[in-house]
């Protein structure tokens, strides 16, 4: 057990796009990211909703039918089988909650490793 500061763990990683695996609950794995002028294509996660906690900055959460704007400190869960991306302007550091195994190449913009 130990306790994780999520924005130094963020500020540690050197490029953007790189996921940092930062803890494990359950069977659900924790990441950290930044992020900037990134538009993801739409995707669907089958088995898992996704939440997206906002350490700094803010981003638009798309859906077919809405754009939501998250802002640092909230955060924002995609129930599984809704389509959605993230939509990231401005420099934006993220936690990222989600089953194992969901995060992966086609989903992450092919930065993700296992």
């Amino acid at each position: 057990m130990r306790a994780v500061n999520l924005l130094e763990e963020v500020n540690e990683i050197e490029s953007l796009y790189v996921y940092k695996k930062v803890g494990l609950l359950n069977s659900h794995v924790l990441s950290v990211v930044q992020v900037e002028n990134r538009t993801l294509d739409f995707h669907i996660h089958e088995d898992s909703d996704e939440l997206f906690y906002v350490i700094e900055g803010s981003f638009h959460l798309e859906t077919e039918k809405k754009k939501i704007k998250v802002n640092a400190g909230e955060f924002i869960i995609v129930p599984k089988e809704v389509k959605h991306r993230p939509a990231v302007k401005e420099l934006t550091k993220f936690l990222m909650i989600e089953l194992a195994g969901t995060l992966n190449k086609e989903n992450s913009g092919d930065l993700y490793e296992e």
